[in-house]
């Protein structure tokens, strides 16, 4: 491996183009090396991003391609777990979006691939690279604002389009996959508790979940999350304590939605803001798995992490169901 890791981007999905690319691209001891894409036309705009970008007509040509280390794979949520055994068998580290599997049964499948073969494998969960989430770990684990009791998250959107592929149920869209890995993650993040899921509800169209609501307890802890793709866009995290309570107004998709902003409030007054306004947390993702490969630096988000929120996530279904 060289001292900067060749990324390959494997299917030219609009994510993939307008924020995923770009931070490679823009991320340290990186490259965009390539993308393939089975309608070699849509890799164009890539390849403004990168002068000298080579394009695959086919995923196989990019996993057998010798100069790439290291495969980003955007396609639709019912083809991770295929392509990201295939880029690991084919000796390239991956980092998959979210959800990179659908059962804790597809993530023993991943971890034990990972281990036999060597090679990182990662679900792109960005917020823990921002510090944001950081520093809201480093406020609750010094007592800021006193025991932890309740914690609500809300992530919703509106998207009807029938088209869409988080509208499909063959290719496991929805808006717990989707979004609902938020609040679950992001809660196991800060608090490095496992909650339990104890009552959900669930509104289907069409075979996939549109809203999800979802209660958890863990100890002393009562979790209430929100997550839907039929509702006006929202997002927000809110961590109440016995002594104040913290607040994300965008926690998920900071500086897109809003400010990345941790609110700390005592007393029922505000006391603190910290802002953090240039921080971009996918180039920090990015980086972040540079550092691993390059470096052995340890990953934020292992499998292992992942398939704790999947644990989340199936026990919902279970319970809906």
């Amino acid at each position: 491996m060289t001292n900067h890791i060749r990324w390959g981007v494997l299917g030219a999905s609009n994510f993939a183009k307008t924020t995923m690319a770009p931070a490679i691209n823009e991320a340290r001891r990186g490259v965009l090396a390539t993308v393939a894409s089975r309608h070699t036309e849509k890799a164009a705009p890539f390849a403004e991003l990168a002068p000298g970008l080579r394009v695959h007509n086919s995923y196989e040509a990019l996993l057998a391609d010798p100069k790439i280390d290291a495969i980003y794979i955007p396609l639709p949520n019912a083809l991770h777990v295929e392509w990201s055994l295939k880029a690991a068998e084919a000796g390239k580290a991956v980092l998959c979006e979210k959800p990179i599997a659908l059962t804790e049964a597809d993530f023993d499948r991943l971890i034990a691939a990972r281990d036999r073969h060597g090679h990182l494998i990662a679900e792109a969960f960005m917020p823990v690279h921002h510090p944001q989430w950081t520093k809201t770990r480093d406020l609750i684990a010094e007592g800021a604002i006193g025991d932890l009791h309740h914690v609500t998250g809300v992530f919703t959107y509106g998207l009807s389009d029938p088209a869409n592929v988080r509208n499909s149920a063959d290719l496991a869209g929805g808006a717990l996959r989707d979004v609902g890995v938020y609040p679950i993650g992001t809660f196991r993040f800060a608090t490095g508790l496992e909650p339990e899921v104890t009552d959900a509800e669930m509104i289907r169209e069409a075979g996939v979940d549109a809203s999800t609501w979802i209660s958890a307890q863990v100890g002393a802890v009562r979790l209430r999350f929100h997550v839907s793709m039929r509702a006006s866009r929202r997002q927000e995290m809110v961590f109440e304590g016995t002594q104040g309570h913290i607040r994300l107004p965008a926690p998920f998709n900071a500086g897109n939605h809003a400010e990345a902003q941790v609110q700390l409030w005592r007393d029922g007054r505000e006391d603190r803001i910290f802002r953090f306004p240039k921080d971009r947390q996918y180039v920090a993702q990015v980086e972040a798995f540079n550092a691993t490969l390059l470096d052995g630096a340890p990953y934020a988000c292992p499998l292992e992490f992942s398939r704790g929120t999947q644990a989340m996530i199936d026990a919902v279904f279970e319970v809906v169901s």
